[in-house]
């Protein structure tokens, strides 16, 4: 995720990282040279003149628009939901951690709490599907992380351990029923956050649906040289690259913005979430916290 201070309005027209121009400037170099070429040629292609008018390419251009309006919409909610999942996993297992530590103890209430590090770890591996076995060994032991080495889904398996490691306590006298049900209703929380994740990183927006639009897009693009060969000039060139950027910028933004979880530039940092929230849970429990984990893609100057 890309975070960067408010920039001088003059610096953001020449800002290269964090915007999409590197992904597209083939594409837009090869649509420059196409239209160089229909300049030169007059819109003609083998004594034959491709006559198409402007005005069609107006209304069907606001049309584009309203239509790549609601493809972005879709994208930049599941981007936010995918936020909000994460911000309600940290205020969560922060109510957990001070439940625990009130009710049981710093010395056992802090197996769970690691347990609860451990869950957010396991949970960005699976979404980045990557392995999360060195975090989990790192964390919780290596016994449990070997336990879980072949298990597919990490964080449901946690959040198992943990409800385990309540019922141990009850056994134990330790806790009663009303601090259990409390305790529960978190737990059930963790596996709602973890159903919300697992439900935009495995759903992805219609593939018809983005075929449709980007095909659209490139034609739409392509055939603009010829409807303005005649009005503009060698001026054409400049104004089709320029409003073939804004429509191919806005796909690949809606692209990258579809899964908030991966690895683009403008994606979600999970790294730094992750480092987030086992630093507060250290706190919590009065332990020294870690340096926080480098996120490749996380740009503040």
């Amino acid at each position: 995720m890309i975070i960067r201070k408010k920039e001088n309005w003059l610096r953001m027209l020449f800002i290269w990282r964090g915007s999409v121009l590197p992904q597209i400037l083939f594409r837009l170099l090869l649509l420059l040279l196409i239209s160089v070429l229909v300049v030169y040629c007059r819109g003609s292609f083998f004594n034959y003149k491709i006559q198409l008018n402007p005005g069609p390419f107006t209304l069907f251009g606001i049309a584009l628009a309203i239509f790549f309006g609601f493809r972005n919409n879709v994208s930049y909610e599941r981007f936010w939901e995918g936020r909000k999942l994460w911000g309600s996993l940290l205020n969560t297992t922060r109510s957990l951690s001070r439940q625990v530590q009130v009710l049981t103890g710093s010395k056992e209430g802090n197996q769970f709490v690691d347990l609860m590090i451990s869950f957010t770890y396991a949970l960005k591996h699976q979404l980045r599907h990557t392995d999360a076995t060195a975090d989990i060994s790192r964390i919780s032991g290596s016994a449990l992380a070997i336990q879980l080495k072949s298990s597919i889904y990490k964080p449901a398996m946690l959040v198992r351990e943990m409800g385990s490691w309540i019922r141990e306590l009850k056994l134990q006298g330790k806790l009663d029923s009303i601090q259990v049900a409390s305790l529960d209703q978190n737990l059930n929380e963790l596996s709602n956050i973890l159903g919300g994740c697992e439900r935009i990183a495995s759903t992805p927006i219609p593939y018809t649906y983005k075929v449709l639009l980007h095909r659209t897009v490139y034609i739409y693009c392509f055939l603009l040289p010829f409807g303005f060969v005649d009005s503009l000039g060698w001026m054409m060139p400049i104004i089709v690259v320029f409003i073939a950027y804004t429509f191919v910028a806005l796909e690949a933004v809606a692209d990258e913005l579809e899964d908030p979880f991966g690895l683009e530039p403008n994606d979600l940092a999970l790294n730094s979430l992750c480092s987030m929230i086992e630093n507060t849970l250290l706190e919590l429990t009065d332990r020294e916290t870690i340096k926080p984990a480098p996120e490749k893609n996380y740009i503040l100057d």
